[in-house]
């Protein structure tokens, strides 16, 4: 279960463990109920998350685009340097804001 921060139109969720297939259709059943609120930015914040594999990378991408059809913004922050890479490489950072953990 991912902890759930909401601020104003601002929802920020940390699932605090690796986005991998296992977890992800518990995480996206999360993300989609937050979307149905339509918040204006939803922040995913992978802190402690030390691995996202390609179906975690698909319930971001899905995330992304189920957020861009209601006018909201997707934020993925505090990225380990691994996962900033490979996210860089798959250019996600051209569609949605991607940043490294400080």
């Amino acid at each position: 279960m991912s902890i759930i921060n909401k601020n104003g139109n601002q929802v920020t969720i940390k699932p605090g463990k690796d986005v991998v297939a296992s977890m992800a259709n518990e995480f996206r059943a999360e993300l989609n109920s937050q979307i149905q609120e339509s918040p204006s930015e939803l922040v995913i914040d992978l802190s402690g998350v030390e691995m996202v594999d390609s179906v975690g990378i698909g319930v971001i991408i899905a995330t992304h685009n189920s957020l861009d059809q209601k006018g909201g913004k997707l934020k993925v922050i505090n990225i380990a340097d691994d996962i900033y890479g490979l996210f860089s490489t798959m250019r996600l950072d051209r569609h949605f804001t991607v940043e490294k953990a400080g």
